[in-house]
């Protein structure tokens, strides 16, 4: 990544300036994203942008369709980055192998804390809305993978073997407790998963959506969501976003009343999308639970190169979702219960 940062600090001035027709002040790198080199810019008449450089190895095609379908929903209200256009109309600009989108900086800041109910609330409204609209939306050909619904539990096995063998191999200091988070999980994927299968609906709705609407891709101000950011362009369930906005790790495992913070966002999601089917409504815990249990995301840290402060983070977000898978399976048939019980324009009194 060094030779194409490096390389894009030198195309930066000449691209904005010859195909979108402004002058750079300043620009600072912003160290996020995995596809992309991020840079925060501002303009000579003090206007600031964002902009994306794709990496060599980016699928320039899906970005392209992400960017389209961002733009599509921020048409309707809902708040995602206006993503400009170049001198040609395009809004992926390729420049001697490079590749570039130009977005307004959005206000707001990542949420570190759990949610509050305000956010939660317009956390729901946002993500039923922008279901609302990308429900009419030409779906993807990428869809987001299921394995937690139709995969062997026994690929899930294998892979907290794999999880644990790297963990070893990198000399891991939490290699101990690690073991027993892993044995935990392979007793909880033997006993949970046929039982919460079953319970799934036959038919889940499948349609266009952002694919990954998590905490760290939404920029909030106070209790404001302000922005929306990284859509990826795929086919995914709506049950599926939902619950993993509703039951957000951080706030499952740090709020006593997080319960009462996923019920009020279903209930304002409900408000802004009233077509999604009770079924998939009552089934959006059931998903994110079999969604955990199948993911092995931030078990181990070391193949990530990450900063140490990501790296922190990173491992705060696996044990937050030890918690969640903990007390989703305890409390499971009420939460339920209080899911069936929400209907549009009750905003979920729980």
């Amino acid at each position: 990544m060094h030779d194409e940062t490096v390389r894009g600090d030198e195309l930066l001035v000449k691209i904005l300036s010859d195909r979108y027709g402004v002058e750079v002040g300043s620009a600072e790198l912003v160290p996020i994203g995995t596809e992309t080199i991020n840079r925060r810019v501002t303009l000579s008449d003090s206007r600031r942008i964002f902009v994306k450089q794709y990496l060599s190895s980016a699928d320039l095609r899906q970005a392209k369709t992400a960017w389209t379908m961002s733009e599509f929903c921020r048409t309707a209200h809902v708040p995602a980055p206006p993503v400009w256009s170049n001198q040609d109309g395009e809004i992926l600009t390729r420049v001697d192998g490079t590749a570039w989108v130009v977005t307004d900086e959005m206000t707001g800041r990542v949420a570190t804390e759990p949610m509050t109910v305000p956010r939660a609330q317009y956390i729901g409204l946002v993500l039923g809305r922008m279901h609302f609209v990308l429900a009419s939306y030409p779906r993807p050909a990428r869809i987001r993978q299921t394995r937690w619904r139709s995969a062997p539990v026994d690929t899930a096995l294998a892979a907290t073997e794999a999880v644990l063998a790297r963990a070893t191999a990198h000399h891991d200091p939490r290699l101990c407790q690690l073991r027993e988070e892993l044995e935990q999980r392979r007793d909880d994927l033997h006993t949970h998963v046929p039982r919460l299968r079953s319970g799934l609906p036959d038919q889940l709705v499948v349609q266009a959506g952002h694919a990954d609407f998590t905490r760290t891709n939404l920029l909030a101000q106070e209790d404001v969501i302000t922005a929306v950011l990284d859509f990826q362009g795929e086919a995914c369930l709506p049950a599926w976003e939902l619950g993993r906005a509703a039951f957000d790790p951080r706030t499952v495992a740090n709020s006593p009343s997080w319960r009462q913070r996923a019920i009020r966002l279903v209930g304002a999601y409900l408000f802004e999308n009233p077509r999604l089917p009770y079924a998939d409504v009552r089934a959006c815990a059931r998903v994110t639970l079999l969604y955990l249990l199948f993911s092995m995301y931030g078990a181990t840290t070391a193949e990530y190169g990450l900063p140490v402060s990501a790296e922190a983070d990173l491992r705060r977000h696996w044990f937050e979702r030890q918690v969640t898978i903990r007390r989703l399976l305890d409390e499971l048939d009420d939460i339920e219960a209080a899911l069936a019980a929400i209907r549009p324009g009750s905003w979920g009194q729980a």
